[in-house]
């Protein structure tokens, strides 16, 4: 099997828990939509904000630093993976013990009402919960068991799912006797209305918790060993991924943790603030598409680049990869921002979250330029230059902050996401430029960037010229989507090699 088809066949089996999970994770997004304000569903995106943000903390880049540090020759990875995971057991304690404490400043934070201290607690246990479980999922990738992998993933989606549905969907039906109104004895024992929008964070806890039992036979592997000596060249190469991780998740979230804050009063009219974030989180989820190919992508490319480092032709296989990984990213950024309106009228149930429609093209081309970065940034992985990439992201989040204060207070969460296109297309094209000089690889840069622009003018046309007729609309945006698609099969379909005649 060619190298490019190992890491297709592995990014397919990470991409059916990943895309099948996502799916399933996404139908939640009709059901919170239609029972919750966008002011409540606020809440939890702001939280979940919190959430991405401090996960990088809670790991602090030990999952990388186990995949390079274990590829070294003479490496004993039960040893290396013993003392990892006993230096994540410690800090993730400590850490959630921090954040319990911190409760009730962190949602004053948020301008969330006093009395909901339980959801900080919860998304603390939460963090905790999934910080132990990273390298035993890292163990499982590098020893190739993606479909165990897969299979976990998708039951503490499923899970989770289920768990909303019950609390969410079912518990309210029953108790107000509309289904089975038998059941309201049982269900009052286990379900309070008071909670509401918190039952969001309890069924992740819940399905975190869940995850950990079903990586038992990785935790029963572990011996704690908690030795900094040995420790200290893992934390020397994981603190500038741990900056860079930061920085990443302030360019990713910190937009829905400023947007309340710098929004003027009344800039969308009859709505709070934390009504915009609501929405704002709503659109955002229809990125998603693009973001689960991303994330399926890095499960497998990761381990896969680290261990075609050393082959001789591994800079002309990482550009390949690059450019069918771009093209692909194209196809869903042209499909999905053609037929957006379809899309969110399918799972924004109320017509308040249809407004912010507009962002969601925009963020599709954000997260395909964070998709290259991820691509390009395998230079200084390789080359053990990570601090790069902490200069990177550093000046990706300075960049995002001032963006977001200048744009936000002018275009409200239109600005959020321009400043989220400008930060990734800049952090891309510097990783491309830096890696030039200490890892070149021959990417078609001229090439992608051609097709990067002509996905643009495409999706531009199609917004801009603006057809009344709901039919006839419809069939215009149908009739750009397929003539970019042929012609980008025209272009970019393998070419057949003609025979040799002897």
């Amino acid at each position: 099997m060619s190298v490019a088809k190992k890491l297709a066949s592995q990014t397919a089996v990470y991409g059916v828990s990943s895309i099948v999970g996502r799916v399933l994770t996404y139908l939640l997004v009709p059901v919170y939509t239609a029972y919750f304000a966008a002011a409540e569903y606020g809440i939890v995106t702001a939280l979940y904000a919190y959430v991405s943000f401090l996960n990088v903390v809670f790991t602090y880049g030990m999952e990388t630093t186990f995949f390079r540090f274990a590829n070294q020759a003479g490496t004993d990875r039960r040893e290396l993976y013993g003392r990892v995971l006993s230096l994540l057991l410690v800090s993730s304690v400590g850490l959630t013990a921090l954040l319990v404490l911190l409760a009730g400043p962190l949602l004053g934070l948020l301008d969330i009402p006093a009395g909901h201290e339980g959801y900080a607690v919860w998304v603390a246990l939460i963090l905790g919960l999934d910080a132990l479980a990273a390298i035993p999922f890292a163990r499982l990738r590098l020893e190739n068991k993606a479909r165990k992998f897969a299979t976990i993933k998708l039951a503490n989606i499923v899970l989770n799912v289920v768990l909303n549905l019950f609390f969410i969907v079912l518990c309210p039906a029953v108790m107000s006797g509309k289904w089975l109104p038998a059941l309201q004895p049982l269900v009052a024992r286990v379900y309070d209305p008071s909670i509401g929008v918190g039952y969001v964070f309890l069924s992740n806890l819940v399905a975190s918790g869940f995850t950990l039992l079903l990586l038992w036979r990785e935790l029963l592997d572990f011996r704690f060993r908690l030795n900094l000596a040995p420790l200290r060249p893992l934390l020397k190469y994981a603190y500038p991924l741990m900056l860079m991780g930061l920085a990443g998740m302030v360019n990713e979230t910190l937009d829905r943790i400023l947007l309340p804050k710098w929004l003027p009063d009344n800039f969308y009219p009859g709505q709070s603030s934390l009504t915009a974030v609501g929405i704002y989180g709503a659109c955002y989820k229809l990125s998603i598409f693009m973001s689960l190919v991303i994330q399926a992508f890095r499960y497998a490319a990761e381990p896969f680049f680290f261990a075609q480092s050393t082959e001789k032709n591994s800079p002309a296989t990482f550009a390949m990869v690059l450019k069918w990984f771009t093209l692909c990213c194209v196809v869903i950024f042209v499909g999905i921002s053609l037929n957006v309106e379809d899309f969110g009228q399918l799972f924004l149930r109320r017509p308040e979250y249809l407004q912010g429609l507009v962002v969601v093209p925009v963020l599709l081309l954000a997260n395909l330029f964070l998709g290259m970065y991820y691509n390009l940034s395998v230079w200084f992985k390789l080359t053990d230059k990570t601090y790069y990439g902490t200069y990177i992201g550093a000046g990706g989040a300075v960049l995002t902050i001032a963006l977001n204060f200048l744009l936000i207070p002018v275009l409200g969460y239109l600005g959020c996401a321009i400043a989220t296109l400008v930060c990734y297309f800049t952090m891309a094209v510097l990783c491309w430029r830096l890696g030039e000089h200490h890892f070149p690889v021959p990417y078609p840069v001229r090439r992608l960037g051609l097709w990067l622009l002509g996905a643009s003018a495409v999706v531009a046309l199609g917004w801009g010229v603006q057809v009344e007729d709901w039919w006839a609309r419809h069939a215009w945006h149908a009739g750009l989507t397929v003539v970019f698609l042929m012609a980008l099969w025209l272009i970019e379909r393998p070419k057949a090699v003609k025979p040799v005649v002897v």
